[in-house]
């Protein structure tokens, strides 16, 4: 690749985030860490690197891949990449008390225990902006409902590979909805087996057919609540 003897350092602001942009998208992820250092060493706060370098990095990764440019192998290494940079600016942007987009509660539901497409949403995700608390596969409903309390989040995520697993995402919503507490969460499913009229039937608020849908539907959704909460 013709950027190995690229040295970042001698790039402006702007041409450093355009070649993050471009790092991120070809999975580099040393020289996303090593961009990272550079703007927060030039002054950047780490929110601005956050959603200038790196979620706008990330947009144009997902929109490629929902336009079938990219696939999910490039995808996962772009979400590497935006990890190293992640793990740099995390404890930053938790001093700071920088305004997330949301949060989001993710996790694979019971009896099933795929996760490469709930992983690459979580990534996704936090490529968007969002805190994502990741809850692995398998989940029963208690641990959905406990993370539910401890997190408090504006999303809860489900996946499901097996025809045989797609039900209980409705045993969740339904206990969600016994204990009065539905409507306090936006609720996104997703996975190979499931369509729109699967999502709707069981009442979740959006089916996400991949994870850059997953992003854009998550950021839309939370911001048109926030939207009506205001205007109340």
């Amino acid at each position: 690749m013709a950027d190995d003897d690229l040295d970042l350092k001698t790039l402006t602001d702007d041409e450093l985030v355009a070649q993050m942009h471009d790092d991120l998208y070809d999975g580099l992820a040393d020289e996303i860490a090593e961009g990272t250092n550079i703007l927060l060493e030039r002054g950047w706060p780490p929110d601005r690197v956050l959603n200038d370098a790196l979620v706008e990095g990330m947009r144009i990764v997902g929109i490629d891949f929902r336009d079938g440019i990219l696939f999910v192998p490039e995808v996962l290494l772009a979400a590497n990449a935006m990890k190293a940079g992640m793990a740099i600016l995390r404890p930053l942007l938790a001093e700071t008390g920088a305004q997330r987009v949301g949060t989001v509660v993710i996790g694979t539901v019971k009896g099933d225990i795929h996760d490469i497409g709930k992983n690459l949403v979580a990534m996704m995700l936090e490529g968007a902006g969002f805190e994502v608390h990741d809850l692995g596969i398998n989940n029963p409903v208690e641990n959905y409902l406990a993370a539910l309390e401890e997190f408090e989040p504006d999303i809860l995520g489900m996946s499901a590979l097996l025809t045989t697993t797609m039900p209980y995402m409705k045993v969740v919503i339904d206990t969600l909805r016994e204990k009065g507490i539905r409507d306090d969460y936006i609720v996104l499913v997703g996975g190979a087996p499931l369509n729109e009229d699967f999502g709707k039937a069981i009442g979740a608020d959006a089916y996400c057919r991949d994870a850059a849908v997953a992003a854009e539907t998550a950021q839309a959704l939370v911001m048109a609540r926030r939207a009506a909460a205001t205007a109340s």
